[in-house]
């Protein structure tokens, strides 16, 4: 079964529906089209991120994980046409606003706690989200009243992590670019922290391999394929290796410069592996 991931915004996960329109059934479904859905949410501007087949098992598992929050396997509603993205563009407007007063109802009700860090609204204006952080479990039903009396909307209190707070925020990174998660990068997801042996960062300390968010760098993790690959390519200690002064033993690799420390004929010197370098293995 071919299932089309939709986004609503981007500190939400991605939403399965059908990939056809049941206002028009004669537009195809394309990665990137910004589409019309109705959903338990509303009715909202999304974004289609991929397009994917489904067996019957991982259909039942979709269903089950999201029938609680857009409700059931549905089709699209319509392509989106230049009215939705005017209308999404003018409740974008209000979000600033919408931001104020809900930290001061938060602040009224004694919360803390809770950081408040964006705000999204349906295009019909039925459903307000609020996206917020906390350390410690909050109680916000009171708010939840609060704010509904005040926007006449259906309000859903969102709780999200530090990284995803780092990425609507934004800032620079230690390496002086911009936040990777803010910049490009599509998904977050976990840094384990077997990153840092695997990388042989152990000596650099955690506060140098921490981002802004206050958790591990996601660079760790998007560069340790690499670093593999890079691992996979040289030396081993222990390889004997041919260079121009010598045969040298391998007693320490360096990947990020592309070099080995050798033992030749009782000292040690620090060369370059390349393509002329060659390892008996």
């Amino acid at each position: 079964m071919r299932l089309a991931k939709i986004q609503f915004h981007k500190l939400e996960k991605e939403y399965f529906f059908l990939p056809e329109f049941s206002e028009d059934q004669r537009y195809e479904v394309k990665v990137n089209d910004q589409i019309i859905t109705d959903s338990a949410l509303g009715r909202d501007l999304g974004v289609v991120t991929e397009l994917l087949d489904c067996n019957d098992t991982e259909v039942e598992k979709i269903k089950t994980a999201q029938i609680k929050s857009v409700g059931d396997l549905k089709a699209l509603t319509r392509p989106a046409r230049k009215n939705d993205l005017e209308k999404s563009q003018e409740n974008r407007a209000n979000y600033p606003q919408y931001l104020k007063i809900a930290q001061e109802l938060c602040q009224k009700h004694k919360l803390k706690e809770m950081k408040l860090i964006d705000v999204s609204e349906s295009l019909d204006n039925s459903h307000l989200t609020i996206y917020f952080i906390s350390n410690i479990r909050v109680d916000f039903r009171d708010l939840v009243k609060d704010l509904a009396g005040t926007f006449h909307e259906k309000i859903r209190l969102q709780q999200i992590g530090v990284r995803d707070a780092a990425r609507i925020g934004g800032d620079v990174g230690s390496c002086g670019l911009p936040l990777c998660c803010k910049a490009w990068l599509s998904r977050i997801g976990k840094v384990n922290p077997d990153c840092i042996k695997n990388q042989d960062l152990m000596h650099r300390g955690v506060d140098r391999l921490t981002g802004v968010c206050g958790r591990l760098k996601c660079c760790l993790r998007f560069e340790e394929e690499n670093y593999k690959f890079a691992e996979g390519q040289a030396p081993k200690i222990g390889d004997t290796i041919k260079t121009k002064m010598g045969s040298g033993k391998v007693i320490e690799v360096f990947l990020d410069k592309q070099s080995v420390v050798l033992e030749i004929n009782g000292e040690t010197v620090e060369y370059p592996y390349s393509e002329e370098l060659k390892c008996k293995y």
